[in-house]
Order: C-alpha cells, then sequence, then structure tokens
C-alpha cells in the first residue's frame, strides 16, 4: 500500500445466521493477495465467533464490551487506534457486526472521528440477507431493516432453502426498501470476492440524501452540563433516580460552544468504551475517566471533584440533571468562622447544558446465554434436548452457536442453528486442547437456569 493512502474497510453485517461467518471463512481462503486485518464485534459474555473463523494469515481482533448499538463506536475506535501500530501487517479491514447492530454507527465511525477519517476509508456496507427467515426478521426487528437500508451490496443467502417464487418475491420487496443496492443470489455465501471487496461503493453524499440525520450521532450519555469553576474541591451531588448507578465522564478545559461540546462529546465516545471503574459515595471523581457512580444507599449522594486549577469542567452524564436533581456546590473549609460545621457551600450553576440524542433503547427482552462446560456430552441426550427446545422455543431463539465435545468423537463439534433450524459438523482435532463446551444462545425470554440445568443432563 502506497504510504499515505488510506486503509479500505467494509462492513459485513446481516441479522444472526445469515451466513456472516461462512462469507468471511471464504474471503480468508481465497487467493486475492490482500492482507486482511478482520473486526469482530460480538453480543454476549462469551466471545464465539473468533472460534469459528478458520485459522488464516490475517489478525483477528475482538470488540466484546456487549453493547450493540452507538457505544460500539468508542469500542471501534480504540480497536482501530491499535491496529495502526501495526499498519505494515495488513492492507485492507473487514469489520463483522453483531447480528444484532444497526450498522449506522459503526459507518459513522469513519466520518466522525478526524483521526479515523485521515487513516481509513469507507469502502462499502455488504449486508447478507437469510432467504429463508427474513420475512420474520424484518417483521420483528428495526435492526434487521436498518441492515437492508444501509447497504451497497445485498447478498441474499440460503437460496436453496426457498422456492424461486419466494426468492423473486423478497428480492423485490429488498429492492423497494433499498433501490440503490446491488442484490447478488448466493448458497453457503458462495460469492465471488470482487463482490463484497474494492467496491469503492459507499456516498456519503447519496447516504445524506436518502438519511439527513446519518451525520447526527447517538451518544452513550443524555446530558452535558459545562461548568466555570476556579481551583478548590466541589461537591458533585445526586438525588435517587431511576436507575441505581450513572456512568459518568468528566472532562477539564471544556469549550461552551457549540463546536467545542461536539468536540467534547466525541472524546467521551472514546472514554465510554472504557471499563468503567466503579466508585461509592465520598469518592473523589478523577478527570477523563469513565466511572460509575453506585447510587443504591438511600437519600442525597455525594462525590467530590479536586481542582488544581481554574477551568471550564464539562460532566457528560449517562442520564439527565433533572432525572437525579445533579447539583454541583464550592466546598471551602479555609472559612471556617462565619458558618456552623466549618464549612460554606455555595450552588455552582452549569454555563451551558446540552441533552444528547442518546443510544437506541435496548429491547430488554432480547439477550445471550452462555454455557461453558468441561467434559464430553452424550450426543444422542443432547440431540434430543436441542431438538425439543428448538421445538418449543424456536420462534424466540434467533441464534445458536459455539462448540460441542462428543463423547468418543476425536474433533470438536461446531454448532450452528438458526431458529429451529441446527447443524453440527465436525470440525478440527481436540489434540492436546481440554475438551470443553461452549454454546451461545440469543434469543428473546430465555431461561438461563433452566437451559444450563437441561444442558448439564446431557454431559457424560
Amino acid at each position: 500500500m502506497t504510504i499515505g493512502q488510506k486503509v479500505p474497510v467494509t462492513i459485513l453485517t446481516g441479522f444472526l445466521g445469515s451466513g456472516k461467518t461462512t462469507l468471511l471463512n471464504r474471503i480468508l481462503s481465497e487467493e486475492h493477495g490482500k492482507r486482511i486485518a478482520v473486526i469482530e464485534n460480538e453480543y454476549g459474555e462469551v466471545g464465539i465467533d473468533q472460534g469459528l473463523v478458520i485459522n488464516a494469515d490475517e489478525e483477528v481482533f475482538e470488540m466484546s464490551n456487549g453493547c450493540i448499538c452507538c457505544t460500539v463506536r468508542g469500542d471501534l475506535i480504540r480497536v482501530l487506534g491499535n491496529l495502526m501500530k501495526r499498519r505494515d501487517k495488513f492492507d485492507y479491514v473487514l469489520v463483522e457486526t453483531t447480528g444484532l447492530a444497526d450498522p449506522g454507527p459503526v459507518a459513522q465511525t469513519f466520518f466522525m472521528d478526524d483521526e479515523i477519517r485521515n487513516e481509513f476509508s469507507l469502502d462499502g456496507i455488504v449486508t447478507l440477507v437469510d432467504a429463508a427467515h427474513i420475512d420474520q426478521q424484518l417483521g420483528r426487528s428495526d435492526e434487521s431493516s436498518e441492515q437492508v437500508a444501509f447497504a451497497d451490496v445485498l447478498v441474499l443467502n440460503k437460496t436453496d432453502l426457498v422456492s424461486d417464487e419466494s426468492l423473486d418475491i423478497l428480492e423485490s420487496r429488498l429492492r423497494d426498501m433499498n433501490r440503490m443496492a446491488r442484490v447478488v443470489r448466493s448458497k453457503q455465501a458462495e460469492v465471488s470476492i470482487d463482490t463484497v471487496l474494492n467496491l469503492s461503493a459507499f456516498d456519503l453524499d447519496q447516504v445524506l440524501k436518502r438519511r439527513p440525520t446519518f451525520l447526527e450521532p447517538e451518544y452513550p450519555f443524555e446530558w452535558t452540563g459545562v461548568f466555570s469553576l476556579e481551583k478548590g474541591r466541589y461537591e458533585l451531588s445526586l438525588e435517587e433516580g431511576p436507575d441505581p448507578t450513572m456512568s459518568l465522564v468528566v472532562l477539564g478545559d471544556q469549550g461552551i460552544d457549540e463546536a467545542a461540546l461536539n468536540a467534547g462529546a466525541e472524546s467521551c465516545v472514546r472514554l465510554y468504551a472504557d471499563s468503567a471503574k466503579l466508585l461509592h459515595p465520598g469518592s473523589t471523581v478523577p478527570i477523563e475517566k469513565h466511572v460509575s457512580l453506585q447510587l443504591q444507599s438511600n437519600g442525597r449522594k455525594s462525590f467530590f471533584l479536586e481542582l488544581d486549577n481554574p477551568t471550564h469542567i464539562g460532566l457528560f452524564t449517562q442520564h439527565t440533571a433533572e432525572e437525579f436533581d445533579i447539583k454541583v456546590s464550592r466546598v471551602d473549609t479555609l472559612i471556617s468562622t462565619i458558618e456552623s460545621n466549618g464549612k460554606i457551600e455555595a450552588l455552582v450553576q452549569p454555563e451551558t447544558e446540552r441533552t444528547w440524542v442518546a443510544e437506541h433503547e435496548h429491547d430488554d427482552e432480547v439477550g445471550s446465554i452462555a454455557i461453558e462446560r468441561l467434559g464430553d456430552v452424550d450426543p444422542e441426550k443432547l440431540n434430543k434436548w436441542l431438538s425439543r427446545l428448538l421445538s418449543e422455543k424456536g420462534v424466540d431463539i434467533f441464534r445458536t452457536k459455539g462448540f460441542i465435545s462428543y463423547a468418543g468423537e476425536s474433533r470438536r463439534m461446531v454448532f450452528q442453528g438458526v431458529h429451529m433450524l441446527f447443524t453440527a459438523q465436525p470440525d478440527k482435532e481436540w489434540g492436546s486442547e481440554p475438551r470443553r463446551n461452549q454454546l451461545v444462545f440469543i434469543g428473546r425470554n430465555l431461561d438461563e437456569e433452566e437451559m444450563s440445568r437441561e444442558f448439564d443432563k446431557c454431559l457424560v
């Protein structure tokens, strides 16, 4: 790659079970002469997908902070920043999103963040569509509709599972949703590489015509207040609110005009991607760190700011100030002769406030369950349990994936399931690796305790 040339990026998206990992493996195993870095955005506590990606020269990086919407931007920025330190190792980037994700915030990253925009260019968004299940997914999920709407290429996959007439009807429906995208039909994600790489297809002007709000980012915080503070000690107090915790970032030297607020918000996107430090009442809040204020106790809770110099601070809070009656007060312990208890308190009003477009409302019913056990399972017992589970709950189980250790089998078995369909294929030899089982179920209203108990009955 020529020095100064931007690294092209393809976003690979599609609802759960549409064939993204299959297509990814196909791309990585082709002789295309590219050195590809793969970034995967996992959903859930256990990262499964990296284990399902074939061994290849390409490097795989995981984002696994568990969030499926706007805070993915901060995590992606962090991973891309680390990638740039080893730029000589790759010349193309593939970002595979979780099947539950709206690709919009991922795409925004390549336009909203200055450092990323200078180093990377968004080449295109490729959306895989499960021909057998997309009808019910479009009816139940805004995200699957967003994935279709954002696509530069729609890969209509699993065409062998539906009739030609149904395919024609489906393709017509997809074209009505996105007339700009190229539609390609496939079985088992068998498409030529030039269908998905080097597209030069993502046109920001066209996207803005279709969606003028595209560059209006969603944030993991709802409110910002900017306070002009002198050197000294300040109390940040909160009343009881709708949440027992509150994520917060405090920025120093925060300006109050629109450009400064936007720049501060983008800085906080990066900081919010870091794990939050837990702070209990009475703690001092650090500057430019992601913290989680613990508000479980009754009554008003106090935290403190220690400032060595006069500055404007920006509070970027998960919830609005009104919800928790957030107050900032000067605590001056030097003046002890006037006020009782030896201190003066002076309320400080914000110089400016801003309410942001917060992140998507999560579907609280949708979640993931991870089952991890050492040892072997009885294949017959496992198949009976899975068949019963999927026949009863299959509509609400979007995706099943993972590895299983069959008793008497030297190779691990890779499980893949979508709704009521599932397959088990032999994979690599266990060798000296400990034999274990790792399954992830993604769906609605899943009973983790019961499912774990039933799985345990399948162990030898």
